[in-house]
């Protein structure tokens, strides 16, 4: 049995094998029930329920999703990451694949990335193989920005400098390396780190480049000004999420910061273009 925590996010791949899809929203079953997964409600922040979802599974997939909604984002996902060691704990199964991010390896603060870290050394603590799957920046969350740069022409960006590439990945690829990292031979190791990001890497120009060949127009990129960052997460996130989001968008403005760890042992690389990834945000079906 795999069980899979945040199953109906991007992450999760087609399974093929028996697998248990923990949600906390009962709607979002219906493609998962499709698809043959089990499924199991439970909140990230009750940590009995949990385990009792995850049961007996052997192998337990999971993800750490922010929360704009909540209050304080950042204290939330501190809670969660508690509740959900806690929970892997009772359950005890032999083998907890955690999809992490790009640049936990760092120690200082750098925001969400700092957060995986913090998620990392709790579930280091469990007795059982851990796999620690860093997935670069989603290259889905330029859909953010797709509207204003049909609107306008032009495509904000918080990477600066413009024509910096930096490691991006489409989500689902994420998920389809995950599941073949799931069904491999289990390795020595008890603690294994694995990186994944695209076939190439893009700066910002290069997606507006893309963007104005799937729209047949120029599109120009940007860069928002660093004295309006606050405000342009804030009109749309708590303060505490956009805290988390301005440090790790200056952190990866750095340069070879928000990278793979130095004498990482193994990198994988997604099969999805931009241009792919980006086409159903620019024109649905």
């Amino acid at each position: 049995m795999f069980a899979i925590v945040g199953a109906a996010g991007k992450h999760c791949a087609t399974p093929v094998c028996q697998v248990k899809a923990i949600l906390r929203d009962e709607s979002k079953a219906g493609r998962l029930t499709e698809i043959g997964c089990e499924i199991a409600i439970a909140d990230l922040l009750d940590s009995k329920a949990l385990a009792k979802a995850i049961g007996d599974a052997h192998t337990v997939q999971i993800i750490l999703p922010p929360s704009p909604q909540a209050k304080d984002p950042a204290e939330e996902m501190r809670r969660g990451i508690e509740s959900l060691a806690s929970a892997l704990e009772e359950a005890r199964p032999k083998l907890v694949l955690a999809i992490s991010d790009y640049g936990a390896h760092i120690t200082n603060d750098i925001g969400m990335p700092t957060l995986c870290r913090t998620f990392e050394e709790r579930l280091s603590k469990l007795d059982c193989h851990k796999v620690f799957l860093r997935s670069a920046e989603h290259m889905q969350g330029w859909g953010r920005a797709v509207p204003r740069a049909i609107e306008s022409g032009t495509l904000p960006s918080f990477h600066d400098p413009l024509d910096m590439v930096f490691p991006t990945v489409s989500a689902p690829d994420v998920g389809a390396i995950a599941a073949d990292i799931l069904l491999r031979p289990a390795s020595d190791n008890l603690v294994e780190i694995v990186h994944a990001e695209g076939p190439r890497r893009y700066s910002a120009n290069d997606v507006a480049a893309v963007l104005s060949e799937l729209l047949g127009r120029t599109i120009n990129a940007e860069a928002v000004p660093r004295s309006r960052w606050k405000g342009a997460f804030e009109s749309v996130m708590s303060p505490s999420l956009a805290e988390l989001l301005i440090k790790a968008n200056d952190a990866q403005n750095e340069g070879g910061l928000v990278d793979v760890e130095p004498d990482a042992k193994e990198v994988r690389y997604g099969t999805t273009e931009l241009l792919d990834a980006l086409r159903p945000l620019v024109l649905p079906q």
